[in-house]
Formats: structure tokens, sequence, C-alpha cells
């Protein structure tokens, strides 16, 4: 089973924009239509609480029209336009579909950040985790939202194996980022943070990046916008993850990013498992 993962930051102006980003865009759509996943899941789409319009649903039809979609947006007391997460799997597939809320502190569960499919003998569930925002404004809240997305994790390992994806807004260690020590208390790489995912870890789950490749360095998942020579000085974060459950860590196959070009941002991460 091939599956990829994407923080796409705004469905709409991917598929639908002509800024010269936006093509960057949909030149990546491209090469994801040419890696042909079963299963691909996206991050930030940033749709209103209707979800896809019909022109963003012919559009994602066309590029990947042997799957279907599923989505999830942000709905009120959240902002409108905000987070939000989409899956398309496969037409051959049938999973059972959830929306889950792990009584994150509001209005967190109402963001749209988790999509979780279920098949008979394992899941594959995707994530956008909340940022801590500018100032850390947000790393209370933050923090309770981590112990509260482990506990989910757990609860689904406990029935069967588990896949689980998306932007988690948390550089692990200092060999997931260019420079560790100019960032430590930037949102993304405090020790709070960094200790909430060493927990999730703990709680039977693999970095299947660093499964694969080891302590492997300057292979990053995002680039900052805000900096014009953040990709070309691959000044960048990793970011993004797929996890696995520990007892199907062997079963790994391939776990690294797609080249996203010049875009900056995040590129998508593709894995490969023999399920």
């Amino acid at each position: 089973m091939k599956l990829i993962s994407w923080n796409i930051d705004s469905l709409n102006a991917a598929l639908t924009g002509e800024s010269d980003r936006a093509l960057l865009s949909r030149k990546v759509l491209d090469k994801m239509v040419k890696e042909n996943a079963d299963i691909i899941a996206i991050q930030e789409t940033k749709l209103s609480s209707k979800g896809p319009t019909k022109k963003h649903m012919a559009s994602l039809e066309n590029y990947f029209p042997d799957h279907i979609i599923a989505w999830r947006s942000s709905v009120e007391p959240a902002r409108k336009g905000y987070a939000g997460t989409l899956f398309l799997y496969r037409k051959s597939l049938s999973p059972l579909i959830t929306y889950p809320e792990i009584d994150a502190p509001s209005p967190m569960d109402c963001e749209g950040r988790i999509i979780t499919l279920e098949f008979d003998n394992f899941f594959v569930t995707q994530v956008y985790t909340p940022n801590a925002g500018d100032g850390l404004r947000r790393l209370a809240e933050r923090q309770v939202w981590d112990k509260k997305y482990a506990n989910y994790l757990a609860t689904l390992d406990a029935k069967k194996p588990v896949l689980a994806t998306g932007d988690y807004n948390v550089a692990h260690k200092e060999i997931d980022l260019a420079h560790p020590s100019a960032n430590r208390r930037s949102p993304g790489f405090t020790d709070e943070e960094r200790h909430g995912f060493t927990q999730l870890l703990n709680k039977g789950f693999t970095d299947t990046f660093r499964y694969i490749h080891g302590d492997i360095s300057g292979v990053y998942s995002w680039w900052a916008q805000r900096s014009k020579t953040s990709k070309i000085n691959n000044s960048g974060w990793r970011i993004d993850y797929w996890l696995t459950s520990n007892r199907i860590a062997d079963k790994i196959i391939k776990s690294d990013m797609i080249d996203s070009g010049s875009r900056q941002d995040h590129t998508p991460i593709v894995l490969e498992i023999d399920l």
C-alpha cells in the first residue's frame, strides 16, 4: 500500500488560484498523481463549513478519478475557513469513516483536525495538530491536545494497528531542523512540544522516516514562506510524519519526502508499507 500526506495550505488556492505559488502547488499535485497512491491525506484545506465546492470536487476528480473524497472543515465556534482535513482513498477500498473529537480545549475539536479511516485489519488516521501560535500563546492548550491525541491513538492501537500521519507541528529532535539553537522557544520546537511527541511515540508508535533512514540530517518537510531563501538554503524543519504502530514497523518499505521543487511551505510525504 502507498500513502501520501500533504499540508496543502489552502485547497482552494491550489486548485483555482493563478498566482505563481498556485501554479507551483499544481505541479506538486501532478507529481502526486504520478505516485498513484492508494490513500492521500490533505491538511489545512481552509475550506468553508460546507466543504469542497462543485468546482473543487471536479478538479479533485480530474486529478484523482479513481478516488473517493472524505472531508472535514472548521465549524462554529471555531474560525471559518481555518484548518480542515481531507482524505482521498481508492474506490476499491471501503473504510468506515469517523470524524473524532478528543475532548480538546475549545474550539480545537471544531477545527476539522482529525479524520480516521477504519479498515478490517488497520486504521489510517490523519491530523493537523494545532500550532502553539505567535508568542506561544496557545502552548498550554497545545500541551493538552498532545496528551488527548496520544490517548486517542493508543485507543485505536488497542483495537488494531495504526498508520497515523499529518502535520504534527513539531520538530522532534535537534536533527529535525536546520537551526535548533536559534529556535529553542519557537513554536514547534519548545521542550514542551517535543516532550509531547516523545510521549506519543512511547505509547507504541514508530517514526517511519527515522526507522528507514536513521540519523540522516538535512532532510526536511517544511520551509518558511516568510524567508525567500529558506528552501534555497535548506533552512527547513521536519514537522510532517508517517507513524505506525510498533508491531507493524517491520512492514515499512519506504518513508520519504516527495520533492516539491521551488515551492516553499510543506512538501508531501510518502509511505509504502506491506499490509
